[in-house]
């Protein structure tokens, strides 16, 4: 492996680690909560405005992640190419 798999693969355990071990306080998301939630907007109340942003929470995320590791990929390649053209034609490097 390369170091800078490595590199990548401690960061993502650390911040897996970090997401795991944090304490958060959170609203269930559950379809059972429902009524609940309903019955609480019927009265005034702002239940629903945590569900919402919860649920936007969930959506967003693993496209984040995916996005992020997506560029990643894109700028490792593109440097490897770059490398390998240089190699192929010493001219370029100047």
């Amino acid at each position: 492996m390369t170091r800078k798999f490595v590199k990548i693969l401690r960061g993502c355990v650390l911040v897996m680690a970090l997401m795991f071990l944090g304490q958060f306080q959170t609203q269930a998301q559950c379809p059972m909560c429902r009524i609940s939630l309903e019955s609480n907007l019927k009265q005034g109340g702002t239940a629903g405005k945590g569900m919402n942003a919860g649920i936007f929470l969930l959506l967003f995320t693993p496209y984040i992640m995916v996005g992020g590791l997506a560029y990643v990929w894109h700028r490792n390649r593109r440097k490897n190419a770059e490398l390998i053209d240089a190699v192929q034609d010493p001219a370029r490097l100047n």
